[in-house]
């Protein structure tokens, strides 16, 4: 039986607990030996207390205490006692008391430490992902941890508030094409079969609406066989909903009331409801990009006017080409922005293609510097429309309408942040609506869903899926919280002949469509309702919320940039005879 089992946790004692005894078990967070006295630091999940060691302590407990290392695993017993009044840490919940040892027991020692936890410079990622075992019990990991459970049992108990049930879908599937390469699982009593891990719950919640279920959601882990590159993961967990004779505006509500919930519950921060919604093509126009960061403004605007009516021949020359040309205006920056920023400010558009960056600053008497002297008999009117004021600063890119919009995003970004524009701990919310369904893949002259190909068109674009599918505007949207994507959704397609017309444009003819989407095609033609979801990428938006730059920050147990988990060390290779049971056998590579 366990002995010195805990009456208490370390972070739970304070000042009215003077006197009592307590059994408290934990790690040795930090040890000080003071001319004899031993000062130990333990802690567990709840928090830390002070133990001291010293002349008054048994001959055992001492023995032990002298030998004690950091992170060792220990057992103590003793008395709650105040701590002299020159020692009292306000910094801890626990810091006006301190705990005299009548017993300690060493549960378990450990070797020593790859890195200090909660040490002043944080471990290498790579070493604190191999050691993740120590890494867990840091605080930084805890809370955020924590704050992930906080989170998920605030969107439970809203969705079981707005009727949703939560129902759990295969992790074994049929492979389908969902845009990334799934991950495959050979059946072993089945040769020659193979299962595929779900890159999302698309199908089955489809068909859950379809049997009826109206109302559904789960925390749904997903996985994708992707390119390792930036902060992407192998396996991920997504906020996944669906529900029963909707429309967009109906999913869009549901999930404003999520984030407004979350928000309140777990920062106490009133989230403003409804959200903005921008047009996806307003926001590529005004922003560059359809993940606009709206904490700060910078938008664009169309420079070529200005250009079509000045002497400056190289933007010239790009209008006629067919480009675009397009400008921000840096507010106060005219000062601040040096030459050599401003060199620092165009290899950033260089690196998204551009050839240079035009500018000018605004002063009291117009428009000087950069490229003013082609502007000078349009200055008043560049200054009217840009709202521009002196000390400010204007940046112009002139391009293909791609590399522009492009450019001038990394641009608007850049200068957001140099010119402290961001307010630190805002949370700026906007959906994105009315997304093409449809773009050309320029390498294979066909056509792909820029969602996925089970989102409905909009009703006025029906009659032109066949004859002009770019032309075709999806009933899609996408969440977007301070620059970043966290929710995608669309309203699904419940007719099956029209979800074969979409098929078949996008290269499955009913032959194909029937061997790889027979299933959910048969579902859509047993009376199914008309349907739409969403889903909340979960990790990113904890992200966010910890204010941390990366999702392997807030997951117990990420892989690395590589796609490995250096603690475990997967993937691994596979023993040959398991191959053999698998019907399987390895290839050089």
């Amino acid at each position: 039986m366990f002995e010195l089992k805990r009456t208490a946790n370390c972070g739970q004692l304070g000042i009215e607990d003077m006197g009592r005894t307590v059994t408290l078990n934990g790690w040795v967070h930090r040890i000080r030996n003071h001319g004899g006295i031993y000062f130990i630091n333990l802690r567990d999940r709840y928090g830390n207390v002070q133990l001291v060691v010293d002349e008054q302590a048994s001959s055992e407990v001492r023995a032990i205490g002298e030998k004690l290392k950091m992170e060792f695993c220990i057992a103590v017993r003793g008395t709650v006692r105040p701590r002299p009044q020159n020692m009292v840490n306000k910094d801890m919940q626990s810091g006006a008391i301190e705990l005299a040892p009548t017993k300690l027991k060493v549960l378990n020692s450990c070797p020593p430490l790859p890195f200090v936890l909660d040490g002043e410079d944080e471990a290498n990622e790579n070493l604190r992902l191999q050691y993740r075992y120590l890494d867990l019990r840091t605080q930084g990991m805890q809370q955020r941890l924590k704050l992930r459970h906080e989170c998920t049992w605030a969107l439970r108990k809203y969705l079981n508030e707005c009727a949703f049930w939560e129902i759990e879908t295969p992790t074994l599937i049929r492979s389908t094409p969902e845009g990334a390469r799934d991950y495959l699982v050979p059946s072993r009593i089945n040769p020659g079969h193979f299962y595929a891990l779900p890159q999302s719950p698309q199908l089955y919640k489809q068909i859950l609406m379809a049997g009826g279920i109206d109302r559904y959601y789960q925390l749904a882990r997903c996985y994708r066989d992707e390119d390792a590159r930036g902060d992407r993961q192998p396996e991920f967990t997504q906020v996944d909903l669906e529900m029963s004779f909707v429309g967009r505006d109906d999913v869009l509500t549901v999930a404003e009331g999520m984030m407004a919930r979350i928000f309140k519950e777990i920062l106490d921060i009133k989230i403003p409801i409804p959200f903005k919604r921008l047009s996806w093509q307003e926001t590529m126009e005004n922003y560059g990009t359809d993940k606009p960061d709206l904490r700060f403004g910078l938008e664009f605007t169309d420079f070529s006017p200005f250009v079509a009516s000045s002497n400056f021949s190289m933007f010239k020359k790009v209008l006629h080409s067919g480009g675009t040309v397009k400008a921000i205006l840096a507010p106060g920056a005219a000062m601040s922005y040096s030459r050599k920023k401003i060199a620092e400010t165009e290899e950033v558009a260089k690196s998204q293609g551009a050839e240079g960056l035009a500018w000018m600053r605004v002063s009291n008497e117009g428009l000087e510097g950069g490229v003013s002297k082609f502007f000078t008999g349009q200055a008043s009117k560049i200054i009217t429309e840009l709202e521009a004021e002196a000390g400010d600063l204007i940046l112009i890119i002139g391009a293909d309408r791609e590399i522009t919009l492009r450019s001038l995003c990394e641009i608007r970004n850049r200068v957001g942040s140099n010119l402290g524009l961001i307010e630190a701990n805002s949370y700026s919310f906007c959906w994105i609506i009315d997304f093409p369904l449809f773009e050309k893949n320029p390498e294979s002259d066909t056509w792909k869903a820029t969602h996925h190909i089970f989102s409905k068109p909009q009703d006025k674009f029906l009659d032109r899926i066949e004859d002009n599918p770019g032309e075709v505007i999806g009933d899609l949207y996408d969440l977007v919280l301070n620059g970043n994507e966290i929710a995608s959704g669309s309203v699904r397609i419940h007719e099956v002949e029209l979800q074969k017309r979409v098929l078949k444009l996008l290269g499955f003819p009913e032959a194909q469509a029937r061997k790889r989407f027979g299933f959910l095609l048969d579902a859509l033609s047993y009376g199914a309702p008309p349907h739409a979801g969403i889903a909340i990428g979960f990790d990113r938006l904890m992200m966010i919320i910890a204010q941390k730059n990366t999702i392997r920050e807030v997951i117990a147990f990420p892989k690395n940039t590589q796609g490995i988990s250096p603690m475990d060390r997967s993937p691994s290779t596979i023993d040959e005879n398991q191959l053999t049971e698998l019907y399987l056998s390895s290839m050089p590579h």
